[in-house]
């Protein structure tokens, strides 16, 4: 073995940089969290040719002192901490005093900067070879800019592993999208190659912020959002999640920030994951721009080098209250929050009236103030039979006829296609189909996001209308979410009921399972699983679930154990009973080629108003859709 020898400080520098520079939007990060740290309203960011000629981070907070410049450029030298107790609290985005000292050795690094109490500036400068900061007088306002020319010249090897000058450009975009997420109190403005690509102003209030955010996410994004702001325990969530039906292919629109620092953690993407289960399709992603404040004293920032990752103090408690806080926020989503981004989409906010409930009809184009006539009336213009010159029922009694009468001829078969069929077609050859049952007119401003039902298609869609204009509902699906909402309610109401096995279940596991099987035996108790420890790798499953008799004993707890490893909780028997109920849902629902009548239609629209996760059924496909009078007029070139 050679003797043992101390690192040069170039070296170090270097082995510091493979941590920290990985590639341009490397140095962007570290430069611009620096900026933001010093209290900048404002950072201006450029660079030519992805980062690699030029990366000029301008900012105008605070500066450095001139004595102070050759020290910023050493190792482990910073402002931010300064005891233990600083570090077991971080509240700045950098800490560790290595971002300026690794850059500088990788790359020819000016900085120059002023303070308020300076008269003028000074500029100090280090280049990779030799590491000796040069400082001289310079003119520049108060703040800071930091020129970073030529990364990696004396590294070829790290240089050669770039990618193209467009790739590593959108690398460095998708950084400054993150900080400019992260703190709305402050402008930036990013140039490529002399080109404004960003140019984002403050954002002071509610309205500024959405705009921002439908700059970064698109405005499809934030028309299709869901508004959280949950505060539980010294913990806060507020942001922006997207409706089930505004799901990703791919996991690109997704991010987390923990008090103002963007991360990827695994505990969070287990959280939001299992909140979204029940409602996306499959192989889908959420998308969602979400914000946790906790107290920095429990949350450990230091251990990952790019500060990518966290550790929360009570992790559990943190996953809980994400998921319950979504979980609850995707349950109140109503069909007239899902018109709000149609609408939205079609009109513009402005015109659709969004926010504050979807648009009246002045406010929609091609939308007469006068009361929409009544889909119902017969051909002869008059009005329906039992209600011309009759005062209307209550709501709720009319809706708990109607549902009263619609499940009992699901459950009993009759009525509507015993006679009821043929009655109906030759009502429907006179033109009196729509009056065959009476269903209550409308009223300006008392109409269902829904609408009301006016025609069956194919025995598979139900076609109603409403202000903003046609809306088809899968009826199956619609049925089959509702079906299985109850049917969650009802077991959740008797709780999770258990059984004894005949015949035990023996399964060889590692020492670390077995372990932990009978450290959370409780657990797994409540969860309907009664699991003993027979020998130092072998397991037996005595008890099950009633509702999963039929299930793999085997692999249903192997799946609860690998769970409890990774997350330190498993939700796996709640996901396969409710995934058992969704089949018993799906069978039990009303099927194709059924015919309804329009109070039975009309009864299936209320329940779906009423029920949660009404926009999707229980496989993650949307239950209805809508196409709004201005996607109507288009069609057929009205107005033009």
């Amino acid at each position: 073995m050679p003797a043992i020898r101390l690192l040069t400080p170039r070296l170090a520098n270097q082995i510091a940089a493979g941590e920290v520079v990985e590639r341009p939007a490397s140095v962007v990060k570290e430069l611009v969290e620096n900026a933001l740290d010093a209290g900048a309203r404002r950072v201006d960011i450029e660079v030519e040719q992805g980062g690699v000629k030029l990366i000029r981070v301008r900012d105008d907070g605070d500066g450095i002192d001139e004595a102070d410049l050759p020290l910023a450029l050493s190792r482990h030298a910073t402002s931010k901490i300064e005891n233990l107790d600083d570090l077991e609290a971080v509240a700045s985005l950098g800490f560790r005093g290595e971002a300026l000292a690794s850059i500088s050795s990788v790359s020819r690094l000016a900085l120059t900067s002023r303070t308020e109490r300076q008269e003028a500036a000074s500029r100090v400068e280090v280049e990779g070879r030799d590491m000796d900061a040069s400082i001289s007088p310079a003119a520049h306002p108060v703040g800071t800019t930091v020129e970073v020319r030529d990364l990696f010249f004396n590294t070829p090897a790290r240089r050669k592993f770039l990618r193209t000058e467009k790739t590593e450009f959108n690398h460095v975009e998708e950084c400054v999208r993150r900080q400019a997420l992260s703190r709305f109190d402050t402008g930036f403005t990013l140039r490529h190659n002399q080109r404004v690509i960003q140019s984002l102003r403050p954002a002071e209030n509610p309205l500024d912020r959405e705009r921002r955010i439908g700059a970064l996410c698109g405005q499809q994004f934030i028309d299709n959002t869901v508004v959280i702001d949950a505060e539980a325990t010294g913990l806060k969530l507020w942001g922006w999640v997207a409706l089930p039906t505004f799901s990703r292919s791919q996991a690109d629109l997704q991010y987390f920030f923990v008090n103002g620092r963007v991360i990827r953690d695994r505990l969070v993407a287990h959280a939001v994951r299992q909140a979204y289960r029940d409602v996306l399709y499959n192989n889908r992603h959420p998308a969602f721009v979400l914000y946790l404040e906790v107290d920095p004293a429990n949350v450990d920032v230091n251990v990952h080098p790019t500060k990518h990752e966290v550790r929360f103090r009570d992790g559990r408690l943190v996953h809980d209250f994400i998921f319950r806080t979504l979980h609850k926020a995707l349950a109140d989503v109503r069909p007239d929050d899902h018109l709000r981004g149609a609408v939205a989409q079609s009109h513009g906010r402005e015109s659709a009236g969004i926010p504050g409930g979807y648009g009246t009809q002045a406010s929609m184009p091609g939308v007469s103030n006068q009361p929409a006539p009544d889909p119902f009336a017969a051909s002869t213009g008059q009005q329906p039979a039992g209600f011309s010159g009759s005062p209307r029922p209550p709501q709720h009694e009319w809706q708990a006829r109607d549902q009263m009468a619609f499940y009992q001829s699901l459950n009993e078969g009759g009525g509507v296609e015993n006679g009821g069929v043929g009655e109906r077609a030759a009502m429907a050859e006179t033109g009196e189909l729509a009056v065959a049952s009476p269903t209550p007119p409308r009223e300006s401003g008392d109409e269902p996001p829904l609408g009301y039902a006016i025609a069956q298609l194919h025995g598979i869609y139900i076609l109603a209308q409403s202000r903003q204009g046609m809306i088809v509902v899968d009826m199956h699906a619609a049925h089959e979410r509702i079906t299985y909402e109850r049917m969650k309610r009802a077991l959740d109401a008797q709780d999770l009921k258990s059984q004894p096995l005949l015949v035990p279940v023996s399964l060889a596991v590692s020492q670390k399972e077995a372990a932990l099987a009978e450290t959370h035996g409780e657990e797994l108790l409540q969860l309907g699983l009664r699991v003993e420890r027979i020998g130092p790798e072998t397991l037996a499953v005595r008890q099950m679930p009633a509702l999963l008799r039929g299930a793999d004993a085997e692999q249903l707890v192997r799946d609860v154990l690998s769970d409890l490893i990774e997350n330190g909780e498993s939700d796996r028997v709640e996901a396969v009973t409710h995934e058992l109920l969704g089949t018993m849902a799906c069978h039990g629902s009303v099927r194709a080629n059924r015919q309804l009548t329009i109070p039975e239609m009309n009864t299936l629209l209320r329940d779906m108003e009423a029920t949660e996760r009404s926009g999707q059924c229980n496989h993650g496909r949307p239950t209805w859709t809508v196409v709004t009078l201005s996607e109507l007029d288009k069609l057929f070139l009205r107005g033009r």
